[in-house]
């Protein structure tokens, strides 16, 4: 979803066409100056985006993970790095990679779980860049429910809902139940889609595990956070440390053909993720298209992003190969994994080290 941007000499030349002959000596030559070092600037953008290397990168729509990719394209870090980043959005991450395994993608973000769950079914592919370190779901309760479900153990009995049976936030949910002592069959999962808000908000179910901005609206009108897994110190206390999200894999055969390109995505993203770290908040939602912000207010995700950024995002793209076995630790006590998995076999750091 590429934002338009105007070109200076377009929106300058037009102005100053018309005042033209109005314009004193001075200032009139000062003007030709600048429309000449527009008209270079614009022949030299023109042709460096020519010789850029096009490639398309997938992934899904959640507005958190995509954050450091609009912002490595908003804020041209690909283009730096000689690229033409084509941001493809998909319906979910399973679509993402199922792109990439089919050749129609030349890489795809998902989130780890998608991508152990691809290779243990035979896809090969290998993940080399991570752009997130936390799961991007807490568990909360309905409004209604604050004051009866004060801990994760009184969830015994009740209602919760998840987007899908083994997705993410379903495996997520069934670990912090066992945690807690509490038996998963005591507890009913509901199937709502990804967009459980209003479910959980009007007391439909009882708790459920959501996103942002859900989780900070849910707060607001009195839900009770019992876990939430996108802060970094409860993190370490619920699933022992960080625990890889998303990142980007490539075909495995591709590797040698495309590591220049594969060092080029990364040192972009390196840049985005330092800026995410370092940079205003209005800074880095500025990069990402109106679509994405939900119910266009800016400001709520600007909150959102200075609350969580510091815990959700590395400072480079180094995998953490404990993090990832967090993952398929969890994916095999659910039981959604094919067969088991070493995350050494998916993940390489040869890209970033080389950096």
């Amino acid at each position: 979803m590429p934002s338009r941007h105007l070109d200076p000499t377009e929106h300058c030349c037009q102005e100053l066409a018309v005042d033209t002959p109005r314009l004193p000596r001075r200032r009139f030559l000062a003007w030709l100056v600048a429309a000449g070092l527009w008209g270079w600037q614009a022949l030299a953008r023109t042709g460096s985006a020519q010789t850029r290397r096009r490639v398309r990168l997938g992934f899904c729509g959640q507005l958190l993970c995509v954050v450091p990719y609009e912002v490595a394209r908003y804020h041209g870090y690909f283009a730096e790095q000689g690229l033409d980043v084509e941001l493809v959005y998909f319906r979910g991450g399973a679509a993402a990679m199922q792109a990439l395994v089919a050749g129609a993608v030349d890489y795809a973000a998902t989130s780890f779980d998608v991508a152990l769950g691809a290779y243990a079914r035979g896809a090969r592919i290998v993940r080399f860049f991570t752009t997130g370190r936390l799961p991007l779901f807490a568990l909360v309760t309905a409004p209604g429910q604050a004051d009866r479900i004060r801990r994760l153990e009184d969830l015994a009995g009740r209602t919760v809902g998840v987007s899908g049976l083994g997705n993410a936030d379903h495996v997520l949910a069934l670990y912090l139940v066992r945690r807690a002592g509490v038996d998963p069959q005591r507890v009913r999962f509901a199937v709502l889609g990804p967009n459980l808000f209003e479910a959980l908000r009007v007391g439909h179910v009882d708790a459920g595990m959501v996103q942002e901005p859900a989780l900070s609206l849910l707060s607001r009108s009195g839900g009770r956070v019992l876990a939430n897994l996108m802060d970094l110190k409860q993190a370490d206390r619920f699933l022992g440390g960080p625990y890889e999200f998303m990142g980007v894999a490539v075909r495995r055969d591709e590797w040698q053909a495309r590591e220049a390109e594969m060092r080029a995505l990364a040192r972009a993203l390196t840049r985005a993720l330092r800026l995410i770290h370092y940079g205003t908040p209005r800074l880095v939602v500025q990069a990402l298209p109106p679509e994405l912000v939900a119910g266009g207010d800016r400001e709520l995700f600007e909150a959102v992003l200075a609350r969580h950024r510091r815990s959700l995002y590395p400072q480079s793209g180094r995998i953490d190969l404990a993090a990832a076995r967090r993952v398929a630790d969890l994916q095999a006590q659910a039981g959604v994994l094919s067969r088991p998995v070493d995350p050494a076999e998916l993940v390489s750091n040869a890209i970033v080290e080389g950096l």
